[in-house]
């Protein structure tokens, strides 16, 4: 095995090192619109942006977007402990991290560009974001406060939901494998010209590969829409999710009793509109969670008398307009308001006694500005502005600004600085460790990229340092009373990014990306090397893709007792096309069978299949 492990990781650093292969081929249009709210042409924004296609996303034949988003982009890594599900609490994994920064409220998760975290604890709830709801997953590396504020200090992933083909269209997804897993998902677009819907559910399920690692889901998603006239439209959306599982806790010390239940919610109204040198919208939105959670005891300690309770929500309103006012030229003008909170307690399992009562709301207004500018045809210039003003920390500004050279009609060499920031949570100022005089964290990023495309592919790389300060940790009260959050932390992390894509013929194609970090100061779920390699062959019928992920550095814990992870994994999957309606799959992952852990105490399932039918009517 030892032998297989070394052919196949030279094998992949052969490859890496003949071709830097970019983003997959579909990517060759160009278009995304995380990066300013509106469909931009990604060669004229000094970010660096990952898009994650529909195909990718089918290919994989996950109900999570996470696995396959984190493999296509180079510099994001996020943890994991079972077969399905990441959870949430303590010994929750799912935890993402873009260039070592991340985790908890560091990274923001947006739907078509609506903020999706909890409201008292400030992190993205990962279980929530489903495959099935997917056209298109961006991915912002480095800091994007200028569009979305808090949060976003690390980068944004930004899941941009189905858009109905013509006609009315039908899918269905079934599958099971190891572990008494199995997932089922069904899902409809109807579009007749100017009213368009798009429904769909999904349910999954897992014993899992250790005692108290069960995990069951299931998810709604509603998305109607009606074109009121040429240049405006409405829409609604509606995505519900439960989640109910059993945290085994670390196998040294394995939990007793550890259920936890979640309901998280969102719903939105949006009018849109595009006038062709302008276009905007106005969205308002809600996003709700009710977490019921029994942390569990070890075999030595007394069961817990009490259940954690709360129930937390986001309201707001988002405004934007994009024009091009002059030749060459596009103002974008933002405004973004927030009001957030909720309330915790623990619950006395006896009875129904409430232990303590937390109860906080705040608010965040923000207006921003975007100026970009083509000079010539071999330079753009970006610049922008934010200023958010917190309920309770005051006011941030935070700037923006790029170059984009345009060498050729196939080259480009950008240059970005920007801030990122992070207004402290709810739970950090009044619930864990609390402490009210919390500053926010800020950081600023300084990066140079380059993209090269030809007509078989392209290829990218990218070169960045962060330095970052104010960061906010849990350490001794100055005072001598217990612990508190305190803004003492500074990092300074540098790196680069490969990524590329190449298309030898209608048969084969290959995509890989590679990302080395280095960090002043080791966090964990941020590995130091991180390499994905995929190959696919396709006949029209039948189609084969198999995948090779190196990992290298990853701390899994750290300080005095220090702990670093090594693995390659590898996976195949075959695709059989029966008839035009009808797909059938097979993939197996962890093929070596690595004995490996993302998350301390938490070891992996070794080889695992699934196998299943896809039917579109």
């Amino acid at each position: 095995m030892r032998i297989l492990h070394n052919i196949i990781l030279t094998a992949v650093a052969g490859a890496a090192a003949v071709n830097v292969w970019a983003q997959r081929t579909d990517t060759l249009q160009h278009i995304v619109v995380t990066g300013t709210r509106s469909a931009t042409d990604v060669r004229h924004l000094p970010l660096s942006v990952t898009a994650i296609t529909r195909t990718q996303l089918e290919e994989a034949h996950e109900s999570s977007v996470l696995p396959t988003v984190t493999q296509h982009t180079p510099g994001l890594f996020t943890t994991t402990r079972g077969m399905a599900g990441y959870g949430v609490s303590t010994n929750s994994a799912g935890a993402m991290k873009i260039r070592g920064v991340g985790s908890g409220a560091d990274m923001l998760v947006l739907i078509d560009g609506q903020p999706q975290y909890a409201g008292l604890l400030g992190h993205p709830i990962p279980d929530a974001y489903q495959s099935m709801m997917a056209e298109r997953v961006e991915v912002v590396r480095g800091p994007a406060s200028l569009y979305y504020g808090s949060n976003a200090m690390g980068g944004v992933m930004n899941i941009i939901t189905r858009t109905p083909q013509t006609g009315c269209h039908t899918d269905i997804s079934l599958q099971a494998g190891s572990y008494g897993t199995w997932q089922a998902e069904a899902a409809n677009s109807y579009n007749d010209g100017r009213f368009s819907s798009f429904v769909g559910g999904n349910y999954s399920k897992t014993d899992g590969h250790r005692d108290n690692s069960d995990f069951e889901q299931a998810s709604g998603f509603l998305k109607l829409a009606y074109q009121l006239t040429d240049k405006w439209r409405a829409a609604y959306d509606l995505n519900v999710t439960h989640l109910s599982f059993a945290n085994p806790g670390p196998e040294s010390a394995p939990l007793f009793d550890p259920d936890a239940k979640i309901t998280r919610g969102l719903t939105s109204v949006s009018l849109l509109n595009n006038y062709g040198f302008t276009n905007g919208s106005i969205r308002a939105y809600y996003d709700w969670g009710h977490h019921k959670i029994n942390d569990g005891h070890t075999a030595t300690a007394a069961p817990r008398k009490y259940l954690y309770k709360h129930d937390d929500f986001i309201g707001g309103v988002s405004i934007y307009q994009s024009a091009a006012m002059w030749e060459g030229g596009r103002v974008t003008l933002g405004f973004d308001w927030q009001h957030f909170g909720g309330e915790a307690w623990n619950d006395s399992i006896a009875g129904s006694n409430k232990y303590y009562d937390k109860v906080k709301n705040q608010n965040e207004v923000a207006g921003y500005a975007d100026v970009r500018q083509n000079i010539f045809s071999w330079l753009t210039i970006d610049a922008g502005l934010r200023y958010d003003h917190h309920s309770q920390t005051g006011t941030e500004w935070i700037p923006q600004a790029g170059l984009s050279f345009h060498a050729d009609g196939s080259t480009d060499i950008k240059m970005l600085v920007s801030k990122g920031f992070r207004n402290p949570v709810i739970s950090e100022m009044y619930m864990f460790a609390a402490n009210t005089e919390l500053e926010p964290e800020r950081m600023m990023n300084y990066e140079v990229s380059f993209t090269h495309r030809f007509t078989q592919g392209n290829i990218g790389a990218n070169v960045f340092y962060i330095d970052g300060d104010n960061m906010i940790e849990r350490a001794a009260n100055p005072s001598g009373a217990g612990m508190l959050q305190q803004n003492i932390g500074t990092f300074h992390n540098w790196g680069f990014e490969l990524n590329g894509d190449y298309r030898f013929n209608f048969h084969w194609a290959m995509n890989a990306n590679y990302s080395f970090l280095h960090m002043s100061k080791h966090v964990t779920g941020a590995p130091e090397h991180k390499l994905f390699v995929q190959g696919k062959y396709s006949t029209g019928i039948l189609s084969l893709i198999a995948d090779v992920q190196y990992i290298n550095s990853l701390y899994i814990s750290t300080g005095k007792a220090e702990k670093v992870e090594k693995y390659v994994l590898a996976g195949l999957t075959a695709n059989i096309k029966a008839s035009d309606a009808v797909t059938l799959f097979m993939k197996g992952d962890n093929l070596l069978s690595q004995h490996y852990q993302t998350y301390e105490g938490f070891w992996m399932p070794r080889a695992t299949f699934m196998g299943g039918v896809k039917v579109r009517l």
